[in-house]
């Protein structure tokens, strides 16, 4: 082959109609909530964390169809539940369950107050005397049964090992057998005691055997939002983090 047909060859694969270019999903219910991504009822703000939090990535891996029932735990602001609602509103259903004051009254400014359902009763409440914001909970009824996935983003750190052990059973028992527990938390060292320079944090051993005392199956974890840079030695809003933090992603399945 001479010069001149190996430049045109070469010329030829570079062209568009060669590039493969993969789709950023890879079932169905990802497309859907890809095309989520770009709802008028997010924020630039919303739309700014993406990269970080991977939302297409994270809810594919856990399993989320857009025929499931779904439970959010402690929604916070809404970042997931913009994307939840929308993509289940047809076939399945989205609640919302503890931790719920600051996003109901926005409800109906982002559109969703008819696609949503809050439910849970919570007693015994209550910030602890610990740095940071630590919570105790006696007891949770998330008030529903045979759901087929609850997620929880970023939450389990705030709770005391008594709320954590409140909430989880809660969770056991609204899973249909076989349905999935998503967890997903900023990473602590495993074994490290509290302190208050790294209270927004949990250790990752600790809550698989938390789950696993609690009646839970270990499915599988995800690094996709490990980030080696965090040394895990700050608070996860430490400047020299700026929100990046490692986090750790946790599957669970109540036996079938």
């Amino acid at each position: 082959m001479n010069n001149v047909l190996r430049l045109l060859l070469f010329t030829t694969l570079l062209t568009p109609s060669f590039i493969i270019i993969a789709e950023p999903y890879n079932t169905d219910t990802g497309k859907k909530i890809y095309a989520q991504l770009s709802s008028s009822s997010r924020s630039d703000e919303d739309r700014a964390r993406d990269a970080n939090r991977k939302p297409v990535q994270t809810l594919e891996y856990f399993g989320l169809q857009d025929d499931m029932t779904v439970v959010e735990l402690f929604p916070g602001e809404g970042w997931y539940t913009k994307i939840l609602a929308p993509v289940l509103k047809e076939k399945g259903k989205l609640y919302l369950a503890v931790g719920t004051s600051r996003l109901e009254p926005k409800l109906d400014e982002f559109g969703l107050r008819q696609q949503i359902e809050i439910v849970g009763k919570v007693e015994g409440f209550n910030k602890t005397e610990s740095p940071g914001f630590i919570f105790d909970i006696d007891s949770v009824d998330l008030e529903v049964e045979n759901v087929d996935m609850v997620l929880t983003f970023r939450n389990l750190h705030n709770l005391s090992a008594v709320a954590r052990k409140a909430v989880n059973d809660a969770v056991y028992k609204a899973l249909k057998p076989g349905g999935i527990y998503g967890v997903i938390d900023h990473t602590k060292r495993h074994m490290e005691a509290f302190a208050a320079e790294t209270w927004r944090r949990v250790d990752p051993v600790l809550v698989i055997k938390e789950m696993l005392d609690a009646g839970f199956e270990f499915v599988d974890y995800s690094d996709m939002h490990a980030i080696a840079a965090d040394g895990l030695v700050y608070d996860t809003r430490h400047e020299s983090i700026n929100t990046n933090s490692d986090r750790f992603t946790l599957k669970f399945r109540k036996p079938k």
